[in-house]
């Protein structure tokens, strides 16, 4: 049976394409939760319609479906505490696509 560590341990490895951070670091993903065999996730946005959301979120489920276990997950937008952290992240780590 798969724990939370091993999805953490799955997760945090996946980084952003154009910013030299993990998805997680960023604060993308947010709010990871197992139970039983699905996992239960939130993607945390900066801006509505970003282009590459669906990029992003295949690159978290495709690890976690690697574990054997399925995906539900929301989208939201960051609030302005998380924007700002994620825009001074992103300005540290670009390296552009």
């Amino acid at each position: 049976m798969k724990t939370l560590s091993d999805v953490a341990k799955a997760i945090t490895k996946v980084m952003h394409p154009a910013i030299n951070y993990s998805l997680t670091d960023l604060g993308i993903v947010t709010d990871v939760e197992l139970e039983n065999d699905t996992v239960s996730l939130v993607f945390a946005f900066p801006f509505p319609d970003i282009p590459i959301a669906d990029q992003l979120i295949d690159s978290i489920v495709k690890p976690i479906n690697d574990l054997g276990l399925e995906v539900n997950y929301s989208i939201r937008i960051m609030t302005d505490e998380e924007k700002t952290v994620f825009m001074q992240m992103e300005q540290m780590g670009w390296k552009g696509m």
